[in-house]
């Protein structure tokens, strides 16, 4: 089964800063079942130490080392933002957050930067109309 589905795609948000948008990406997490309430302010803890923004208009948000207690299971969520949100040095228009267990943190998030590296992966993915497109195009590279 797919760890990415319909209910954990947000498109067309808007938030008034990272913060919040952070916020957006833990609560999907949270309302899927995958994490507590204290991982999403260890996902704030997280970006006040270094930000998540990781260029080509991408933020994967997770949290710290101290915050797996707070993960039940393995899950992502993802945000699209047409208008971007400032991440500090840039504007981040998908925001993906992660919650994983074990050795899942590092695989995830490396099959994530992979696809996002590539430009057009990215444009797909920002204007993307619908939940499914971001789905496919994130499943077409990735093991979810």
């Amino acid at each position: 089964m797919s760890m990415l589905t319909q209910d954990k795609v947000i498109m067309n948000a808007t938030a008034q800063d990272k913060y919040e948008a952070i916020r957006m990406a833990g609560q999907i997490l949270k309302d899927a079942g995958h994490i507590t309430a204290d991982y999403i302010d260890k996902m704030i803890e997280r970006e006040e130490i270094v930000s998540t923004y990781v260029g080509n208009g991408l933020a994967i948000p997770h949290g710290t080392k101290e915050s797996k207690a707070f993960i039940l299971s393995t899950g992502i969520s993802v945000i699209q933002f047409p208008q971007g949100v400032d991440f500090g040095e840039e504007k981040a228009y998908m925001v993906i957050g992660i919650a994983a267990q074990g050795g899942e943190h590092m695989e995830i998030l490396t099959s994530i930067a992979v696809i996002c590296a590539e430009e057009e992966n990215m444009e797909a993915l920002r204007y993307a109309k619908t939940a499914e497109e971001v789905i496919t195009i994130l499943e077409s590279e990735m093991e979810l």
